[in-house]
This record gives C-alpha cells, sequence and structure tokens, in this order.
C-alpha cells in the first residue's frame, strides 16, 4: 500500500516511519508547507515525491492512502479531499473541529467504501490492550469511575485549547474500555497566558449506574504526569504511563457496605496486587498494522469514524459547558453513532 503523509512537523515523521517500515506499506510522498520540513523529509526519503500542497499529494496516482497530521482546523477540508479522491484516509486526533463535519467525513467514506480510520494512539498501546481486556473480561466487575490526571509544561496550541489537545487521549480510551457511553458532561477551562486558549482544564462525565469519570489536564504544570486510575466493584487498576516497566498494576482492593439500618459500617477488602505482562510493541506500530489490515481485508478498524465522531461530541459539549461555567450539559448522540 502507497501512502502519502500530510503535515510533517511533529507527529507526521512519527507516522512515515512506521509506514516505511512496515512490510505491507511504503511511504511514497510527503507534503508539506514548510520548506525546512520538506527538506527534512527528503533528506529522510530521498526516492519520494514531495510537495508543497496537500491537493497535489492527494491527486497523486501513486498515492493508495492518506495519512493526515496537520493542525485540527485544517483536517476536515484536507480528508475530505482525499475521501472524495479515492484515498483510504488515517487522521491525527481530534477528527473534527466538530459533529457536523465528522458525520460528513464518515458519510463520504462509507459511500466510496474507504476505510476511515482515526489516530486514536493510546488506544493501541499495550497499556490501554490490556485494560480493555481486563475489563471486558470482568475482572473489575462493575466499573464505578475513571479518574485521569494528565498534565505537563507545553506545548501550547494556538488553534485549540487544553481539553482538545490532552483530553482527547482519556477520552479515546475511555470509548475504547468504558462499558457505557456518557450521558452528560460538565467541565472548567481557564486561560493563564494571555491571547492563548485555555491551558488547565477538569471534565467530569456522567454514566448510567453511577459511573463517573473525571480528567485533569494542564499545559501549566512543573512535572510530567501520566496517571489514571479506574475502580471496579471486585478490583481497581493503576494506569502509569510514565512508569517504564510496570505500566498497569491490578489491585485485589475494595471497599462494600455492611450491617442493617441502625448499623451502616463500611468494610475494605485488602489483597494482593499483580502486574500483568504488556506487549511492548509501539503502540504506532500496531496501529499502522491494523489500518493496513483494515484496507487489505475490508476489517473494521477499532477506532473508526465513528469513535472519531463521539469524542468529537464529547469535546464539543464540554466546550458548550466550559462557556456556561460548568454547568452540566446532556449529551445529545447522533442517531449514527
Amino acid at each position: 500500500m502507497r501512502v502519502g503523509v500530510i503535515g510533517y512537523g511533529y507527529w507526521g515523521p512519527n507516522l512515515a516511519r512506521n509506514f516505511a517500515d512496515h512490510e505491507g506499506s511504503t511511504v511514497s510522498a510527503v507534503a508539506d508547507r514548510s520548506p525546512e520540513r520538506r527538506e527534512a523529509a527528503k533528506r529522510r526519503y530521498p526516492w519520494i515525491a514531495i510537495h508543497e500542497d496537500a491537493s497535489a499529494l492527494i491527486a497523486d496516482p501513486n498515492v493508495d492512502a492518506v495519512a493526515i497530521a496537520t493542525p485540527v482546523a485544517s483536517h476536515f477540508e484536507v480528508a475530505l479531499e482525499a475521501i472524495q479522491n479515492g484515498k483510504h484516509l488515517l487522521i491525527e486526533k481530534p477528527m473534527t473541529t466538530s459533529t457536523e463535519r465528522a458525520l460528513r467525513l464518515i458519510q463520504e467514506a462509507k459511500s466510496r467504501k474507504l476505510v476511515l480510520m482515526v489516530d486514536h494512539t493510546f488506544v493501541y498501546t499495550g497499556a490501554v490492550r490490556k485494560i480493555h481486556e481486563l475489563i471486558s473480561e470482568g475482572h473489575l466487575g462493575q466499573i464505578y469511575y475513571y479518574d485521569s490526571v494528565r498534565v505537563n509544561l507545553g506545548l501550547f496550541q494556538s488553534d485549540i485549547n487544553v481539553v482538545w489537545d490532552l483530553a482527547v487521549h482519556d477520552l479515546s480510551i475511555i470509548d475504547r474500555v468504558m462499558p457505557n457511553r456518557p450521558t452528560a458532561v460538565a467541565a472548567h477551562a481557564v486561560s493563564h497566558v494571555s491571547g492563548h486558549p485555555e491551558n488547565l482544564g477538569y471534565v467530569t462525565l456522567y454514566f448510567a449506574d453511577n459511573q463517573v469519570a473525571h480528567l485533569h489536564v494542564n499545559w501549566l504544570a512543573p512535572v510530567k504526569v501520566r496517571t489514571t486510575l479506574i475502580g471496579g466493584r471486585d478490583r481497581m487498576i493503576l494506569y502509569d504511563d510514565i512508569e517504564p516497566s510496570e505500566k498497569v498494576k491490578v489491585y485485589d482492593r475494595g471497599a462494600v457496605g455492611a450491617g442493617d439500618r441502625y448499623e451502616m459500617l463500611v468494610k475494605y477488602r485488602y489483597g494482593d496486587m499483580w502486574a500483568p505482562q504488556l506487549d511492548t510493541t509501539e503502540a504506532l506500530h500496531f496501529e499502522i498494522a491494523h489500518f493496513i489490515d483494515c484496507v487489505r481485508n475490508g476489517t473494521h478498524p477499532i477506532t473508526d469514524g465513528q469513535s472519531g465522531l463521539r469524542v468529537v461530541k464529547i469535546l464539543e459539549t464540554a466546550n458548550h459547558s466550559i462557556r456556561d461555567r460548568g454547568r452540566v450539559v446532556e449529551i445529545d448522540w447522533p442517531e449514527l453513532v
């Protein structure tokens, strides 16, 4: 499969490297507006076509699929043009800036029988794949909560706020591992740097059956923290993405109510902790292999257009809540999802 990469800045080189390294694909073209980035791509892949304009790459008959790693505001126009020119598509997160645009891309790809996949990379990590397995097999019992902290110093974005930049990772994980979709969102975000979008945010998702998810994201933290707690009735998970070896730990611990109405007690259970063996394959390598398989065999991507749409819908709803100072906003799910 011949792949063209549009955008060779921060993430594009990683996409190009993984497509070039996979036996089922090759990089045939790169497009970027920056002369410096085009020169970097030419040095790394001297045999490929280099374009300044994305449209020239999309029109290239030697390109079968397109990977988009451009700023979020440009995703829709570039993706729509690629799909309308018959290209399979891998698009960076967030998929689009609105649910209306996400729906349009889904419909266009479906009508042409093209693969539309969203680059929710964390879903393909060994850690998240193991968490999905543990939850889907019932090891945690009924899920109570998902509690995440994702903070660091930078990178400040100019076109999206910290919720769209960092919370999108946890929303894609939640979409994959939580058994239910959220029903409502409450969010707060503030900006401390003049002229820039909000750099600190808190997002709370409400689900049926008392499930809740809380996300803390921050571009202005002195340290990098990537910690998630997932609590269930029977067991709990600590997922620390910074941890070099034991990223996922499962605790056989919990609390249950006991006693009658005259004596309300809580009993605590303290069991063992164990760290499951994780697949150490690079997440993007695993994801690229999955994309190639979907194109070859017509299978359905794990992070398909509908997954991307659901994440964008939550982000969109969170923005409404932020503008209304944290009001709880019900999620009006499109019929397609």
